[in-house]
């Protein structure tokens, strides 16, 4: 089979047998198993290292012309390179978003796949989530709305004085420094979550399960969020920096800024605090 670019039935098909050729090892000392750091800079698990193993042998199965970039081997060209570069088509790839939880049989991991036809983050086109752990699939395409498997989904309509759940990313080391810094955002919020896994947690955002994300770990990569960019996008989020800005011109090579997601209601009360937080 040859394909030009793939359907959002091809990536529905494809992360389904990522699920079906990781679920064994999931809570195994042998899926855990440590390999070398991989080209994100994390150290790579067994696990990771098959999901990926999968996508690409698919991917050449289909004699497509892409970019591949995923998290344990960089970026990689499949099929013909001059084509692939021509075409500007990117295949953005999470292989296990949540590994640490997959290696402890904590079930809150996902396949995270995005596909784009440019350089940039507005220029993603599809994108699809798979819950591991029950098999759920999240997705979108551009213009046409964000779905939970056949259900069309969309953000919460929450305000600032409503009970609001976000999901608070930061890292241990500076976790205190940050409640300080982000109080005044922190101290509105009803619960604070933090789950493991981002494309998953953009996808509980997406339906409403959760009203804001908050990134501030300055490691954030293309992979990180991709398809949850536009499968948040689709259900009516917002997205932007902790200063503020938009990303939606942010290169799809580069490290990701620290970010913000949340449903429209909150996007004026957000930018004003973080505004003030990072002087």
């Amino acid at each position: 089979m040859s394909i030009e670019e793939p359907t959002i039935k091809f990536l529905k098909e494809l992360a389904l047998k990522v699920s079906k050729k990781v679920s064994p090892l999931i809570g195994t000392s042998e899926g855990a198993t440590e390999l070398e750091r991989g080209a994100g800079g994390d150290i790579s698990m067994k696990i990771d290292a098959l999901a990926e193993e999968v996508i690409i042998k698919e991917l050449e199965n289909s004699n497509m012309d892409v970019l591949l970039i995923s998290e344990e081997i960089g970026n990689k060209y499949l099929g013909d390179k001059k084509r692939a570069q021509k075409s500007e088509r990117k295949l953005i790839v999470d292989p296990i978003d949540g590994s640490t939880n997959s290696s402890r049989g904590i079930p809150f991991y996902s396949v995270s796949i995005a596909y784009a036809q440019g350089s940039k983050l507005k220029d993603i086109k599809r994108g699809i989530i798979l819950d591991i752990s029950t098999n759920d699939l999240y997705w979108a395409e551009k213009g046409k709305g964000s779905f939970y498997n056949n259900k069309a989904i969309s953000v919460s309509e929450r305000k600032i004085s409503d009970n609001l759940i976000f999901e608070i990313d930061f890292s241990i080391l500076s976790l205190r420094k940050k409640l300080r810094q982000y109080r005044k955002i922190i101290n509105k919020l009803y619960r604070i979550r933090v789950m493991g896994s981002m494309a998953l947690s953009f996808c509980l955002l997406a339906k409403g399960a959760i009203d804001g994300y908050m990134d501030f770990r300055f490691a954030t990569r293309l992979y990180d969020i991709a398809a949850g960019y536009l499968i948040i996008k689709e259900a009516g989020g917002e997205f932007f920096t902790i200063k503020g800005e938009s990303v939606e011109q942010e290169n799809l090579i580069n490290t990701i800024p620290p970010l913000v997601a949340c449903n429209s209601s909150l996007v004026s009360f957000m930018k004003n605090e973080l505004k003030k937080a990072i002087k």
